[in-house]
Parts: structure tokens; C-alpha cells; sequence
């Protein structure tokens, strides 16, 4: 004890040295878990500079206050901390308070340390490098090259002694096109009109009318709302219904007027926060409100806040950097240079949103509303009084409303009735109030609803004329009041959240304060103090950023050819594939920042490079050098998208409606698909135009999508979606043969068999054109022949040609693109 109280009464006059005193203590108890590799709590221990910084739970040492620091706290077990380290040597008593006496004298770093740098956080991975320009090479056979995507590719295959597929057919040339930029099988029209034009800019015309075409917004448009997470419900059990279709017609708008790429982004990142921002501005903020909603009694409403924001990051990171930051969340990536702090400092440019329903419509025209309602409110307060019924018990009445007095009920209404509640207006829904209060009102009409309920006859007819004028007046005023479309938004909080590292991911477990701020491995934004998500965006588009060119090209490459070049497409990281063609990648990815982000060019380019134009034709003498094409000697066959399947058949059949945007419609789905879901949920399907629109409208329920999105592999809309997986399953062919809508389509396509004047030949030609993009061979023509004498005694308008078209539409062929 003597030779301590010596040691210590020493300290009054010099305090311990690192190097010598507090160095050695730490490396035999503290550094082997927080090292520059496995820094276990985001903390590091095995430098001065690194102690100060702390980790997750924040710094661990406070210079000049021992009682304060972190570091002290865990190696004697104080203050709720278990004593550290759980397993080896712990500190002595003596040890501690050398290490105690080396905080309290300010924690000073040796002169050795100072010269050293930390935490660079740089990596040598291919995708963390800057994008380069690289040359275009040059090639034996240059003739075949349309533009530099080809001399890239040809580069490769003349390397392995390879040569590329002819041309494909112009017939097979011109479906793929149109379904690739537009998703729509082409017309007769546009069929015609190339087949005829033999001159060399043929298909480049063709081209440049579909990037023009509203349906390439649609297409496009299709697949960014993958990635958007897009739906028309909140999801989790319930699974109520949102309205934020106006997000969705935003995203095909702005991709039919070509908005760069990186304005299209900044505007869904941070529309509310631009110059002058416009409520189309802020509509494209709907991007991150596409989050589920948990709408369950009881919950926990921080905890889904902050489950919203976790998923804005997850989405943020995959979309535009093709990382899997979500990995962070909990602890340092197992993989990739990027640390929990980090993924926290990413946390705080969406920490501090509020997220509040836009209404979609001029100032004076809410106002006017507003009024109204104060106004019906006060009617419906006195109507509470005088009128015994209530929306529950009209429904209830409805449900049980028998066919017999249907007689009595005007064809208007019986129409209205008709249609399920989720599917009519607000102006049905009050003509069926209304003629159900007036119903009960009206003692005239008693008897006519006596088989409804219990039904009292109210003898003073003052108070009946007191219902009917009260119940007009609020129908009146109901009519009059306008519908005003709402939607989803983001915005800026007046006073923003303060941001914490989550401890192992948990939200109630606070650790160190952070930032908002970006991952270390990539260049710096251009602003450190008071970031927000319009620097986030900068950051992004930043010239000196290696991945979003690099990731975006990618996954516009992956539609065209059904994989990538970099066939990880979300995970760009180290645990990713490398690219198949590094050098076009880069150069694609330079070509597209530098002539400003634009899609439509960026599409251009590669629909019109021979590398695309390719046929698709099996090549059986390259199969085992290259299986899966990887270095392009031919086009890649590709079955098309959920969507596309219906619209194809839409197309074909003549019954697509091509009316652009507005609200999701319900087309027919078989009975029973809401058996399983926690609260059932109302599906009656839409008549005229709105039956027969495209399937990227179909209303989207994240509990039970429709079977027929399902069953081709659309995605469940909870998280985002950056490439559709591909089945081959015996339920589609089932699916594409009995459900109602194909069934549906192939009678429309039968009774324009049926009704064309023309030969039976001429009729299956132009059948199989229209479908397939080419002509049937004999022997085709020879089987469905038959199929339709099979089929002759059917009495139907299509007669036989039932048959054919029901086969035509089933094809691998019709659902694929060549």
C-alpha cells in the first residue's frame, strides 16, 4: 500500500505517459476487441485520437474529466456497465487509476501519434474508385459497330475468338423496342409503318417516336416505382388503403418530359426544400412516404417513425449507391467500409421530416371546401338529433337489401348499388345515403323498406319534413363540395430531431449524437454544418461520386438485356459481382453525367448499338464457353414483367385503354383472394374504359395483391425492389389460359378474328403479327386450323376462333421478349 501511495503522490507532480503508462495497460486488456479490424462498438483503443473520437456510445475518453469518460466507466463496472473487458485480463485497482490520472491531466497524445492519420476510411474496391473515361477500343471487324457501346463488346468477344449474332428480323427488331421503351406490343399501325420504310434511318425513326410516345413514361416510369416501394396501402396487418396516386402520375410526367436524372432524384429527395418548390415539387416527395404504415391499436408510434426512417435510409443507399447500408444499422458492415456511426449520420438527413397529407388542388378551392365543412358539421350535429339512423346501419341495410324490392329502387341507383363501396365515387356514395335517409323519411315509402330492419313510423309529420329538409340540405352541400385529391409528402421539420446512434440497432438504447454526414470511403460533401437532404442530393450527383453513374447505366442495362453488367445490381459492394465489362461501364457511366443525366439519350444509345440489335438466337457452339452470355455474342430472351403480361394482352386484344395517370382501378380477380387477410378487404371490378386499363394502375393491397401480379412475379411493395426475379411456373400457363381478364382478352381478340374481312389465312397472319411480331409457318398455320374445325360448333359471334386466340395468348412466345 506504502509503494501505491508513493506511485500515486508522484502523479502530483508529472501525470502518466502514454506510450510507457497507458499504452501497454490497454493493448493487454482492451485492444484485441477494438482494433482497427474489429472495433466492437464502433470504438477504437489503440490510439489517443481514436479514444477522444469514442464510438457508437460516444467518446470514451472526456480529456480532463476521468469520472466522465466511458472508458473508466466500463473497465471498473460502473454506471450500469458491465466490467470490462468480459473476458482476459481486467485493469487493477492500481492500473485504473493510472489510467484515471492520465485522463484527468488532459488525456495528451504522444508526439509519435500526431504525425499519424486515422481512419482514412479509403478502400481499393473496384466501385469506390473514380469513374474513368476510358478510350474506345479499337476492333478487327469495325463495320459491325453502330456506335461505341459495340466497340467495347466486340473488343471482348474478338479477345476470346468470338464473333457477335447477326441482326435480328425487323418484325422481332420492332417488338422489342416497343415493349422494352413503351411495355406495349406494337400496333398494325406502327408494324406498317416499318415494314415499309426501307430507308437506313428506319429504325432510328421508329425509336424517336417511341421515346416520345406517353407510354414510355408509363414503361419507365413502371420500373421506378419498384424502387419507390409503391402501393395503394399502408401494409402490416391492417393494411388500410392511401391515397398517393398523384406521386405516381408525378414519376410518369417527369419521365415523359425527360428530367434529368439527377433534378428527377433531388426533386423526390428534397422537393420540399428547393428554390421555389411547387406543389408538383412537393408531390415528387412522395417517394419516401411510400414506407408502410402500421395502423394496429397499441403500438408503439416512435418505433415505426423511426421504422420509416430506417427503411428511407436502406432505400436511399440501395437506389442510388447500390450498397447494402441496411447492414449497418445494428453494427459496423461485416464487409464494406462503412461503420454504424456512419449509418446513423445517413439516419439524420430523414430524421427530421414530418409527413403530412398534401391536398392537390388551388388555395381558393380548399378554402371554399373548408367552409363547407365547418358548415356540414354543424348540420350533421343537428341531424345526430333528429335523424335515428347511421352510416353503419345503412350499410348494414344495403347488405341485406333482397332482390325482390329491388323493382322499387330507380335503375340509378340500382347501378350505384351495384358497384362495391371501394369502388364508387364520392357523388355514388351520397346518392346511396341519400336515398336511403329519404327512404326512411318518406312514410310513403315504409313499407317498401319494412324487410330492412326494425322499422318505426314516426306519426308527426313535422318531424318527417324536419329529417327530409335536414338530410337534403347536408346531401346539397355534400354535392357541392368539391373532391379534392390528397397525397403523400415529406417535409422539413421547423425544429429537427436530434440524431443518435442506436445501440445494436434498438431505439430506445441512445448512444453518441451525430451529424448528418456521409460514408467516409466516398468523397465529402461540399457542406458539413447543417447538411440536409438537398446536400445529401448534391452529394449524390457530385462528379467525384463513383457510384451513381455507375449504378444507374447499370440498371437501365439490365432492362435492356436482362442482366446487368454489374450482375449484383443492388450490391455494388465487395460482396458483389465485378463488372463483365469495367471498361464500358465507366464509359457509359461518364457519357451519361456528362451529357446531363438524361434518360432518354442514355436509351437512345443503347437501343441503337448493334450489341442490342442482336438476334437472340440460341448459339450452340459458344453455350460452354459462355452459358449465360455474360460477354454479349447475342441478345438475351426475356419474359416480360407482371404488368406487361396483362398489357400485352390488352394490346393485342384491342380493349387497352390508354388514357395516361389518375386513381388505380380494380380490374376483375378471382373470389376468395381476401380470405386471409386480417381485415377483408372490397374488390368489385371496374366496367367500361377503367376495366381495361394498363396493369401498373391495378390497385396495389401489400396484404394480398392481385393474383395475377403475383403469379408473374411482381414484387410485395414493403421494401424496394431493384431487379424482378423470373419464374417459369405451371400456374401462369394455368393463369394465362382461365383467368377472367385473359379470357376476356382472348374473346376480344377472337371477335376481331371473327369480324375481319379477310381469308382465314390472312386473318391467323395478321393474328400472329399482332401477338407475336411475326408470321405463323405452315405447320402452325396447319395445327390451328385444325384447333378452330375442332372448335366449329361453337355458335359464338368468334366461332372457332376462340380456340386459336385462347392458344395464341398462351404462348411462351406472346410473354416473352425475343
Amino acid at each position: 500500500m506504502l509503494s501505491l501511495f508513493l506511485y500515486i503522490f508522484a502523479f502530483v507532480e508529472k501525470a502518466p505517459d502514454y506510450d510507457q503508462d497507458v499504452k501497454p495497460l490497454l493493448v493487454r486488456s482492451c485492444v484485441s476487441c477494438h482494433n482497427g479490424e474489429s472495433k466492437r462498438g464502433g470504438l477504437r483503443l489503440d490510439s489517443v485520437h481514436a479514444m477522444l473520437k469514442g464510438g457508437n456510445s460516444g467518446p470514451s475518453v472526456v480529456a480532463g474529466k476521468a469520472s466522465q469518460s466511458l472508458l473508466v466507466h466500463a473497465v471498473t463496472g460502473k454506471e450500469d456497465v458491465e466490467q470490462m473487458p468480459p473476458k482476459g485480463q481486467k485493469l487493477t485497482p492500481a492500473e485504473i487509476n493510472i489510467l484515471k490520472a492520465w485522463i484527468d491531466a488532459g488525456a495528451k497524445a504522444p508526439e509519435s501519434e500526431k504525425k499519424l492519420a486515422f481512419d482514412t476510411g479509403k478502400s481499393k474496391h473496384w466501385s469506390f474508385q473514380p469513374v474513368q473515361n476510358p478510350a474506345v477500343p479499337s476492333v478487327r471487324d469495325a463495320r459491325w459497330c453502330r456506335n461505341p457501346i459495340d466497340s467495347f463488346v466486340l473488343s471482348r468477344l474478338e479477345s476470346q475468338g468470338m464473333k457477335p449474332s447477326l441482326l435480328a428480323d425487323k418484325n422481332t427488331l420492332l417488338r422489342r423496342v416497343c415493349l422494352d421503351l413503351t411495355g406495349l406490343p406494337p400496333t398494325r399501325e406502327q408494324i406498317r409503318d416499318f415494314l415499309s420504310d426501307d430507308s437506313p434511318e428506319a429504325y432510328e425513326k421508329a425509336v424517336n417516336s417511341l421515346l416520345n410516345s406517353p407510354h414510355y413514361g408509363e414503361r419507365w416510369g413502371r420500373i421506378w416505382l419498384d424502387q419507390a416501394r409503391y402501393a395503394d396501402s399502408n401494409g402490416y396487418s391492417i393494411d388500410g388503403p392511401r391515397q398517393i396516386w398523384k406521386y405516381r402520375d408525378w414519376v410518369i410526367s417527369a419521365i415523359n418530359s425527360d428530367v434529368s436524372f439527377d433534378r428527377f432524384s433531388t426533386l423526390q429527395l428534397a422537393g420540399d426544400l428547393v428554390a421555389n418548390a411547387t406543389l408538383e415539387d412537393r408531390i415528387a416527395t412522395g417517394f419516401h412516404r411510400n414506407t408502410p404504415i402500421n395502423q394496429e391499436g397499441g403500438i408503439d408510434k416512435e418505433q415505426f417513425r423511426v421504422e420509416s426512417v430506417v427503411d428511407r435510409v436502406n432505400t436511399t443507399g440501395t437506389v442510388w449507391l447500390g450498397l447494402t447500408v441496411g447492414c449497418c444499422q445494428c453494427h459496423d458492415h461485416k464487409f464494406d467500409p462503412m461503420s454504424q456511426r456512419e449509418y446513423y449520420q445517413l439516419f439524420a438527413f430523414f430524421n427530421t421530416v414530418d409527413e403530412p397529407v398534401l391536398e392537390v388542388a388551388e388555395l381558393s378551392l380548399i378554402k371554399k371546401r373548408d367552409q363547407q365543412r365547418a358548415e356540414l358539421k354543424n348540420l350533421e350535429t343537428l341531424q345526430k338529433k333528429v335523424d335515428p339512423l347511421t352510416n353503419a346501419k345503412i350499410a348494414s341495410w344495403e347488405n341485406r337489401l333482397q332482390a325482390k324490392n329491388r323493382a322499387a329502387i330507380s335503375k340509378d341507383v340500382l347501378q350505384i348499388l351495384d358497384l362495391a363501396p371501394n369502388g364508387r365515387s364520392p357523388a355514388q356514395e351520397r346518392v346511396v345515403e341519400g336515398f336511403f335517409r329519404n327512404a326512411d323519411a318518406l312514410s310513403h315509402v315504409g313499407a317498401l323498406l319494412t324487410h330492412l330492419g326494425n322499422w318505426n313510423v314516426v306519426a308527426d309529420a313535422a318531424l318527417w319534413d324536419a329529417r327530409f329538409t335536414l338530410n337534403q340540405k347536408i346531401l346539397n352541400i355534400r354535392a357541392a363540395m368539391p373532391d379534392i385529391a390528397s397525397t403523400l409528402v415529406v417535409k422539413e421539420m421547423a425544429k429537427p430531431r436530434d440524431t443518435f446512434i442506436h445501440l445494436a440497432g434498438e431505439f430506445t438504447r441512445k448512444g453518441a449524437r451525430v451529424q448528418a454526414d456521409t460514408p467516409s470511403v466516398l468523397h465529402p460533401m461540399q457542406r458539413k454544418d447543417n447538411s440536409n437532404r438537398i446536400d445529401l442530393s448534391k452529394w449524390l450527383f457530385d462528379k467525384n461520386n463513383p457510384l451513381t453513374s455507375r449504378v444507374t447505366v447499370n440498371r437501365a442495362w439490365q432492362t435492356f438485356f436482362g442482366l446487368g453488367l454489374v450482375e449484383t445490381e443492388n450490391d455494388f459492394g465487395t460482396q458483389g459481382t465485378p463488372p463483365s465489362h469495367p471498361d464500358l461501364l465507366d464509359w457509359l457511366a461518364q457519357e451519361y453525367m456528362s451529357q446531363g443525366w438524361g434518360n432518354k439519350d442514355l436509351h437512345r444509345l443503347i437501343v441503337t448499338s448493334a450489341t442490342y440489335m442482336q438476334s437472340s438466337n440460341a448459339r450452340p457452339e459458344y453455350e460452354k464457353v459462355d452459358a449465360r452470355n455474360r460477354l454479349l455474342y447475342k441478345q438475351n430472351r426475356v419474359r416480360m414483367e407482371a404488368e406487361l403480361v396483362r398489357d400485352a394482352g390488352l394490346g393485342v386484344s384491342g380493349l387497352l385503354a390508354r388514357e395516361i395517370g389518375g386513381p388505380s382501378v380494380f380490374p376483375p380477380q378471382p373470389e376468395g383472394v381476401y380470405s386471409f387477410t386480417q381485415v377483408p378487404k372490397n374488390w368489385k371490378a371496374n366496367t367500361g374504359d377503367r376495366r381495361y386499363r394498363r396493369g401498373m394502375y391495378t390497385h396495389f393491397w401489400r396484404s394480398a395483391p392481385h393474383p395475377s401480379l403475383v403469379v408473374f412475379d411482381a414484387p410485395d411493395a414493403v421494401s424496394t425492389c431493384t431487379r424482378r426475379n423470373r419464374s417459369n411456373t405451371p400456374l401462369q400457363a394455368l393463369t394465362l389460359l382461365n383467368d377472367e381478364a385473359q379470357v376476356e382478352f382472348a374473346m376480344a381478340l377472337a371477335n376481331r378474328m371473327a369480324t375481319a374481312s379477310a381469308s382465314d389465312s390472312e386473318i391467323l397472319q395478321q393474328a400472329f403479327l399482332d401477338a407475336l411480331g411475326r408470321l405463323p409457318s405452315p405447320h402452325e398455320q396447319q395445327v390451328l386450323f385444325e384447333l378452330k374445325a375442332k372448335n366449329s360448333a361453337d355458335t359464338s359471334k368468334a366461332g372457332g376462333w376462340l380456340a386459336v386466340a385462347r392458344v395464341i395468348l398462351n404462348l411462351d412466345e406472346f410473354i416473352t421478349r425475343e
